[in-house]
């Protein structure tokens, strides 16, 4: 069956992601308890490199594996910065978190990827997957952005934030994701130059004396 070419350009930009969850913290508080960057690591192997074989999803079938692994990249896509949520392997993380987590969270996800592809051939004659970008930005701008959602698109709402929830819980759970953070913590330094003359200068000190 023919398919019309897909285009995937459009992106969310990483900090209206940011802006729109109340923090990092907070999503990772909302999903559970989840080891930070080592329990996410296995996820990040390449696919059959020495005769690895590819991941195979516990949770989704074929199609919702694939529809998941668009909308995480449209989420998190890559920049100058780190990766895609694709390649921190962050679809791996929601599929295993979901096997263990299951109930109406699992129920919730599945119903909205399928709300996407009943409300894209609706609109357009394919699944969401399917569609180029512009038609897949006309969906998501329905549901990203809670304060502008008519009310027939609450449900989709509720489905989209906890997925984006899961997604940026992945991403700043995994390696690519914690060195993408503006701060990654004390690091040790061979070599103690003292502070900077611009924030001494911005506390009032000068030669390590308080001013006045």
């Amino acid at each position: 069956m023919k398919t019309k070419a897909t285009d995937r350009s459009i992106r969310f930009e990483r900090r209206d992601i940011l802006r729109l969850m109340t923090g990092v913290p907070a999503t990772l508080i909302s999903v559970g308890p989840f080891t930070p960057v080592v329990a996410n690591a296995a996820s990040q192997q390449p696919a059959h490199k020495d005769g690895q074989a590819a991941y195979q999803p516990k949770v989704f079938n074929p199609h919702e594996w694939r529809t998941l692994r668009i909308l995480t990249d449209l989420i998190i896509p890559a920049d100058q910065r780190s990766g895609s949520a694709n390649q921190a392997g962050v679809p791996e993380f929601i599929d295993d978190w979901l096997n263990i987590k299951g109930g109406n969270l699992l129920d919730e996800i599945r119903g909205g990827l399928t709300w996407l592809d009943m409300e894209s051939n609706r609109m357009f004659q394919y699944d969401f997957a399917d569609c180029p970008a512009a038609e897949q930005k006309q969906i998501l701008d329905r549901i990203a952005y809670p304060a502008k959602a008519s009310p027939e698109d609450l449900g989709a709402v509720s489905f989209f934030n906890k997925l984006r929830d899961l997604v940026v819980s992945g991403f700043f759970t995994s390696q690519i994701g914690v060195r993408d953070l503006p701060y990654l913590g004390n690091e040790p330094l061979e070599e103690w130059k003292g502070c900077p003359a611009q924030v001494l200068s911005k506390l009032g000190i000068d030669n390590g004396q308080a001013k006045g």
